[in-house]
């Protein structure tokens, strides 16, 4: 299996992504990698090439360029050669840290979209404490800022393969996000989505589902427009980092006995912090692609790096992507003979 690695994307490129993918490739002997980027700076980190070629190029997309018009002009950009990469076959998937609007434009107009599927969604794993689950998938998260409902149904279909083959979930509940439980409630957006995922028998759908109860693991996998989506994400991390930030500060600020209590509990609160550490999930899935597409966050370490390539070989040993292709292609029969 063979991955393709926009290694100049991120914040901290290449050092991370390097060392990352080197601790894979040790984990992993069935995994090989094309790095693309600036050859001399990846070597300064590299241990062994065992499995691991380098591409060189000293073009990078900058997070702050237009998505559709870095990834036409910059046909040398290392998104760009690793996308290209999948494309023809030389790569069976994609990975970086670079810029999400680039990726999923390299994604859409290189790679290509699946036959049959409108518009891929974003879809990251979450943390949950309750529910007997111990995260959530949640798609779309910004892909897109609008969405049909027919889009909707999509994710919940692709979130439910995604759910069932990388979390070995034999049912997983889908959920959609709405502003109340009840059948009847949200937009017309949202209660035509409703019906439109109901109806589907091999779904095992559970409803609507609030924000306010997405930690307690009301459902395996949520759907959302691109909009809500991201505002939710934003909402769920900023809260999480301020949270635990209060809560260091207010130990650390308090008296001797606030502070001795702290040490008692440190173990505890370095478990509460691993909880909402994002990096052990994994990189978030432009689902609705020919290939995985897997974008980790811009400041990850060397440890997201690791779990977003065993993610990536996951889905790439239960051929994942294929079975949706499959789906979405017997659904195109069905409708051409009605």
């Amino acid at each position: 299996m063979k991955i393709a690695v926009d290694a100049m994307g991120g914040d901290h490129a290449p050092q991370v992504i390097v060392e990352g993918v080197e601790r894979a490739r040790d984990a992993y002997p069935d995994l090989e990698f094309t790095l693309y980027g600036r050859e001399q700076e990846i070597r300064q980190y590299l241990k062994k090439d065992e499995r691991i070629t380098i591409v060189q190029t000293d073009v990078v997309i900058d997070g702050n360029e237009s998505p559709v018009k870095a990834i036409r002009s910059k046909k040398d950009a290392s998104m760009v050669l690793a996308a290209n990469a999948v494309k023809s076959g030389d790569a069976d998937a994609l990975f970086s840290l670079g810029s999400t609007g680039a990726l999923l434009a390299a994604g859409l107009f290189i790679v290509g979209r699946i036959k049959g599927i409108e518009r891929p969604g974003l879809m990251p794993t979450l943390p949950a404490v309750g529910g007997g689950i111990s995260s959530f998938n949640m798609l779309d998260v910004g892909a897109n800022a609008e969405n049909r409902a027919s889009q909707l149904y999509q994710y919940a279909l692709m979130g439910s393969y995604y759910a069932h083959d990388i979390r070995h979930i034999e049912h997983p509940r889908i959920g959609l996000l709405n502003n109340g439980t009840e059948p009847h409630k949200g937009d017309d957006l949202h209660q035509e989505a409703f019906k439109l995922i109901a109806a589907d028998k091999s779904l095992n759908f559970v409803g609507n589902v609030e924000a306010s109860n997405l930690f307690n693991g009301p459902a395996d996998v949520v759907v959302t427009d691109g909009f809500t989506g991201n505002a939710t994400l934003k909402a769920i991390e900023g809260t999480a980092n301020t949270l635990l930030h209060l809560l260091k500060h207010s130990i650390m600020d308090a008296g001797v006995k606030e502070k001795l209590g702290g040490l008692l509990l440190k173990q505890s609160l370095g478990g509460l912090k691993t909880t909402f550490d994002t990096s052990a999930y994994g990189g978030a899935v432009l689902l609705g692609l020919k290939a995985p597409i897997v974008k980790a966050h811009g400041a990850a370490d060397s440890e997201a790096v690791y779990y977003t390539v065993r993610q990536i070989r996951e889905m790439l040993h239960n051929q994942t992507i294929q079975k949706v292709v499959a789906y979405f292609s017997e659904q195109a029969k069905i409708e051409k003979k009605d």
